[in-house]
Parts: structure tokens; sequence; C-alpha cells
């Protein structure tokens, strides 16, 4: 009698352990497809340090560097581990944007769909000193002849090139007349348009927040459904320019392909937890981020729509490889 009490106690406990589902066992890494101090780098590190710092993690978290090729060196590293829980990535529409263009085989239908963690909106920006003071200022412009505007981009297909042709396309031009100047980096773009170098850039709310708070740059719409706080306050967005566009970027969790449904869960419970904590939304505050967390099979329904809406984009830029 003894003997079957023991057995049923042990069966009971490990049941209950069962239930409690899979956890990370040893170290996990967060790989990044950029350099180490970059806005994606940032994200990456603050992850890092949410889940440890509130226990929501028993294993330890690095933060792992594989920057080039517009991400695709961090995407093919992750996706050499399929099955693996323990391996997530920080990434942007970049994984769409890439397969799209060629210049990458691999897609989100290459990886495990894990959570959108938020949005961030895209500012069209001019020096403060520019002569475009409006966003109709823009448009008249645009329409007059898209060549007398110069554009800086980070990278030719990226967001920042997205947002002026969805703009160029709203207001019935051609997204091809665009004179666009891609840079290494936004930074770059910033320079020199501050210099008065370039005639315009989008760039995002976050990073164009600091330079409008110093006076040296305007922003004259935001292409967020409503107006944001802080420093952009007083940008209108398109709509209210009559002008019905709106984008965003997100930033997001991918694993490799093949993580199996407990793995899966449980990190969109956990990242789920991180969003909540005070320290992340002030994070997302502070950064002028869209508090947009997205988990499951919505987020996998947002990638192949996201998927179809950037491709019919790239293709009026003539930049999808046939």
């Amino acid at each position: 009698m003894e003997r079957t009490l023991l057995t049923l106690a042990l069966l009971g406990f490990a049941a209950t352990g069962g239930a409690q589902g899979w956890s990370p066992q040893r170290n996990v890494e967060i790989v990044v497809g950029t350099s180490p101090g970059g806005s994606l780098d940032r994200t990456a590190r603050t992850l890092e340090q949410l889940l440890v710092n509130n226990k929501l993690v028993k294993s330890s978290v690095t933060v792992v560097n594989k920057p080039g090729g517009g991400q695709n060196i961090a995407f093919t590293y992750v996706s050499q581990r399929p099955g693996d829980g323990h391996t997530l990535m920080v990434c942007t529409t970049l994984l769409l944007n890439n397969h799209i263009m060629g210049s990458s085989p691999l897609t989100y239908t290459d990886f495990t769909a894990i959570a959108s963690l938020f949005n961030e909106y895209i500012v069209f920006a001019v020096n403060a000193g520019s002569s475009i003071k409006t966003g109709k200022d823009l448009i008249d412009r645009l329409k007059k002849d898209p060549k007398s505007v110069t554009i800086g981009i980070g990278s030719i297909g990226g967001n920042n090139h997205i947002a002026p042709a969805l703009l160029m396309k709203a207001v019935g031009g051609n997204p091809r007349d665009l004179k666009v100047v891609a840079h290494k980096g936004l930074g770059e773009a910033v320079i020199r348009l501050l210099g008065g170098h370039l005639d315009l850039m989008t760039i995002s709310a976050g990073s164009a927040a600091p330079h409008v708070a110093a006076g040296q740059m305007r922003v004259v719409a935001i292409m967020a459904p409503s107006r944001i706080g802080g420093a952009l306050a007083d940008v209108p967005t398109w709509k209210e320019q009559g002008v019905d566009l709106v984008f965003s970027a997100w930033r997001a969790i991918i694993g490799p392909r093949g993580m199996p449904a407990a793995q899966t869960a449980y990190w969109e419970s956990t990242l789920r937890k991180v969003t909540e904590t005070a320290a992340w939304k002030a994070d997302i505050e502070k950064n002028f981020w869209s508090d947009d967390f997205v988990s499951g099979a919505q987020f996998r329904k947002d990638l192949e729509k996201d998927y179809a809406d950037i491709r019919a984009v790239l293709t009026e830029l003539g930049l999808v490889k046939q």
C-alpha cells in the first residue's frame, strides 16, 4: 500500500512538472544583425537586462552581434539552429524586404514568428531653415518636380525608402520619379540634412526628436494614425493634411524554424511579461515607439500581409527580383 501511494505521488509530481512546460536550460542568445550601439542592439540589451533583472528566465542571457549584409548574416546564423528555443533574434521588416529584393533566400516562413514588440512610425523631416514648412509644401514640390527634392534614406528598398514612395503614390505620382540618395546609415543622412545638403529625409520619430528639440530639424508630417507627444507633439499626421497614409516599421522577435509549440508559448508569455514592466514602458515612451505587442497566430497573419504589401511597393519602385 505504501508503495502504491509513493508511486501515485511520484506520478503526480511528474504530471505537475510536465504541466509547467518548457523553459531555457542553458544560455539564451539574443542575436542582432547590427553592430553594438545601434537601435536594434539597444533593444536586445534592454530585453537581456529585463529578462535577467526581473528573473523571467533562470538561465543566462547573452546578446550576440552578427552585423553585415543588411542583417542577412544574422538571419543565416539563426536559421542554422533549427528547433532551438535558446536562440532568439531581434529583427525588422528587412526580414521581408531582403527576400523580396532577392538579397536573401530566407524569409519569414524560414523562422518561427514569436512576437512583434512595438511599432515605430516614420516622419518626414527637413532642415529647420528649409522653405518646406508643411506637408502641403512638400506635396506641392513633389507634384511640380519630384527631382527638386533630394531625399536622404538609409538603404535602397528599406522602410525609409518605402515611406516617400507611399507618399508619392498617394498623391498621384510615380514613386520611381523620386530623387533618393542612399547612405551607409541614417546618421550620415542626418548630418547631410542638417548641413543643408539634403532637402528631406525620412526617419523614425525617436531619431528625429532630439534634433527637433535642439531647433535643428523640422518635422512636417508623421505617418502615424494620431499625433504623438513630447518634442513632436505639434507634428500633424498625414491624415490631418488630407493624405490617407499610415505606415510603421515593427521590431520583432523570431526564432529558428521548427521550434516546438512549448518553446514558442514560453517565449510569447515571457516577452509579454517584459513589455508589461515599468522599465520597458518608459523605454517605449522615451523612443516614441507605439506599444503594440502582438504574438501567436495574429503575428503570423500580419507577417503574411506585410510581405504582400511591401512587395507591392517595391514592385512600384522596380526593386523586386523577378
